[in-house]
């Protein structure tokens, strides 16, 4: 698959052969779905807990006496049925992540990739650098190349220039940095339009 490279006008510079295993690869909705899913689990923490009555504090003693007094037995002011008495089935604190396959999840960026390259939303920039973190500079440098809309920026790593890269993007709203090792279906069917330089692409091509 061939493409145009631009420069950060927006400016047609060369083409490139993106390769077909990665960008043309056969999409599998069900496999997306499935990484989909399995991100946003694993980003839960599982960390909710309330208490039961064996862990609210107090209610030792018995309130009343078991006999004659006319009203319900009662063994300890914590029970579930008192007002501040323990839970009954209460959440508990639990791991919600879920295991795929590293082929399987492979097998989902490249679907999702083949999705937004055949429909023309990856933008291939020769290169993205910047000699200061300027976010007015970045904000038109996006215009130039996408317009308007929600854009992934996928940078290969922060040393160098790429640092004033980051920096000059986290102060945009529609706009998010991403690292190249850090590809995940999430954010790429998230995001509208993709901008990558050359460099990242390599990154990519390197462990897909």
């Amino acid at each position: 698959m061939e493409v145009d490279v631009f420069d950060i006008k927006g400016q047609t510079v060369s083409t490139i052969e993106l390769p077909a295993h990665i960008f043309a690869a056969q999409i599998n909705v069900d496999l997306m779905h499935q990484a989909y899913i399995r991100q946003i689990a694993n980003a839960r923490l599982g960390t909710h807990k309330t208490k039961t009555r064996s862990e609210v504090s107090g209610g030792g003693r018995k309130p009343w006496r078991q006999k004659g007094t006319g009203r319900a037995r009662q063994g300890s002011i914590r029970s579930p049925q008192w007002v501040g008495g323990g839970g009954v089935h209460t959440p508990r604190p639990r791991d919600y992540s879920l295991s795929m396959p590293r082929k399987m999840r492979k097998a989902a960026l490249r679907s999702a990739l083949s999705v937004k390259a055949k429909n023309n939303d990856i933008m291939v920039l020769k290169d993205l650098s910047m000699e200061e973190p300027r976010t007015r500079l970045m904000a038109e440098i996006i215009k130039n190349l996408v317009g308007e809309g929600k854009v992934l920026v996928i940078i290969p790593n922060k040393i160098g220039d790429y640092d004033f890269v980051l920096r000059a993007i986290n102060n945009l709203p529609n706009v998010k940095p991403l690292m190249a090792n850090y590809l995940n279906v999430r954010d790429l069917l998230g995001y509208e339009k993709i901008i990558m330089p050359i460099a990242a692409l390599d990154v990519i091509q390197s462990y897909l």
